[in-house]
């Protein structure tokens, strides 16, 4: 298991994986050294293996996915946009048409991260409801 700093550093990582490790250290209000720690370790523990942030090793395959469709109500649709950025579990956010607005790519370290997140996202503001799918098999990925 990582801490929740490292998942903020992750998450600024996927960002930009050319960003200063001062600029990292500003905006995760950590020391210089810190983050460099952090990021050595997680380098040699396998979960950063790659600088177009690749998540690797044991971390990447244990992790749980699930695809979260998002019906929002639309005066507040941008604000709940910059509200799921914030959550370092949201892997990837989509525009959908259909039924829902929104399809969030979740990823989270155990199934009780993952209901946290699920419960964290279907409280935000602009939210109306939720329909989770939990990735049971990655049968390809290109």
């Amino acid at each position: 298991m990582i801490s929740e700093q490292d998942q903020r550093l992750l998450l600024l990582l996927r960002q930009n994986a050319r960003e200063s490790v001062s600029d990292l250290a500003r905006a995760l209000s950590l020391s210089r050294s810190t983050v460099q720690h952090r990021i050595a370790r997680l380098e040699a523990s396998g979960v950063i293996r790659g600088y177009t942030l690749e998540l690797g090793g044991d971390y990447s395959q244990n992790q749980v996915e699930a695809h979260v469709s998002i019906k929002v109500r639309q005066k507040l649709t941008a604000r709940t946009n910059l509200a799921l950025e914030q959550i370092s579990q949201v892997a990837q956010l989509y525009s959908v048409s259909g039924e829902y607005d929104l399809v969030a790519i979740v990823q989270a370290q155990s199934l009780e991260a993952l209901s946290a997140t699920l419960d964290t996202i279907g409280n935000l503001e602009g939210v109306e409801r939720t329909n989770s799918a939990v990735v049971l098999e990655t049968k390809f990925r290109r």
